[in-house]
């Protein structure tokens, strides 16, 4: 028993170093080759950053554990609304207000709906996941062209004041820690290509040992602690967000990491290998899931700042889902 907290644990820390291993290096290697920061952005760190889901996902589908498999995802995005949102609350007021966050948080909730659809049919297939992967190559068509429009009416409005306007632009926020020599860069793409996958299988074996020791279903493992562990980037990006006063970017990245987690995920796992859907998550789970997107429109369309109240509740409702998972899973 003792080992499969040790595996569990040491697996989701070896994923996120992984995973930040491979974004980094990534990045460096596409600067080198002059990839624009933007093509960077969309691809390489928006994948990069959801690693862990996908290796969790992708292996746990490949060893027929559908439950950790699709509960890794609903989960992930329960813990981004609820914890993700929550937590930075306490520490400084975190506005819902950025540019461009109710419609994809409009698209997110669609997203959410068909993703639901697909689900319960109790089987993800091939058909299922082209489906998904055909919705997140238009959002991210969608994206690209409304960064160009963003990038270009900065342009437009620094050059009037400042000669040098243009090439300020063109720097977005870059990946910190972006190793600047080649081989160096290389090394950390081969850790993280080969600790992804061994850290995945760790975590798997790790999350199955102790639901069969608790008497749970590896859907309830998955939905909670493996949920939570994959989510720690995103909580830790907004965190430190919100301990530099830069609260406002914490609802862009929430809603970029859910729908990246339904259409990247659940649509590169399902191409590759049918997911069997546990009806315990089909019963419960989605549907927390789909109010947690919903709320997280309602924030961004009326533009709420959250406060030390509201992200008091929103950790209160998190904890909430947690218990009634348990509940459920050792009542069944």
């Amino acid at each position: 028993m003792l080992l499969d907290y040790v595996s569990l644990a040491g697996g989701l820390v070896a994923l996120i170093i992984a995973g930040d291993l491979l974004v980094r290096g990534s990045v460096s290697i596409a600067k080198r080759l002059g990839i624009p920061n933007l093509v960077i952005g969309l691809t390489i760190v928006a994948f990069g950053t959801s690693a862990p889901e996908l290796v969790i996902s992708l292996g746990a589908a490949l060893e027929n554990a559908g439950g950790i498999a699709v509960g890794n995802v609903v989960g992930s995005n329960i813990a981004n609304v609820l914890a993700v949102l929550g937590l930075p609350a306490l520490i400084a007021a975190t506005p819902c207000g950025e540019d461009g966050a109710t419609r994809n948080a409009v698209f997110m909730v669609a997203v959410t709906v068909i993703f639901i659809a697909l689900a319960s049919t109790g089987t993800l297939g091939l058909l299922s996941g082209l489906v998904l992967l055909g919705l997140l190559a238009l959002f991210l068509l969608d994206s690209a062209r409304a960064t160009r429009r963003h990038r270009k009416d900065l342009k437009d409005g620094a050059a009037a004041s400042c000669c040098d306007g243009a090439s300020s632009v063109d720097d977005i926020e870059d990946v910190e820690g972006v190793p600047e020599n080649t081989l160096l860069a290389i090394a950390y793409i081969l850790i993280g290509l080969v600790g992804l996958p061994l850290a995945a299988q760790f975590t798997i074996d790790g999350a199955t040992g102790i639901a069969q020791a608790w008497g749970v279903s590896d859907a309830v493992i998955a939905l909670t602690v493996i949920a939570l562990g994959t989510s720690l980037p995103e909580l830790a990006t907004t965190v430190m967000a919100a301990i530099r006063q830069h609260g406002a970017v914490a609802i862009g990245n929430v809603i970029g990491s859910n729908v990246f987690n339904l259409l990247a995920i659940m649509g590169i796992t399902s191409a590759i290998v049918p997911i069997e859907v546990p009806a315990e998550i089909l019963n419960f789970d989605v549907w927390v899931m789909l109010g947690c997107a919903v709320l997280l429109l309602a924030l961004a369309k009326w533009r709420v700042c959250l406060g030390k109240v509201t992200g008091l509740l929103l950790c209160a409702a998190y904890a909430g889902y947690i218990f009634a998972v348990y509940a459920m899973g050792l009542s069944s």
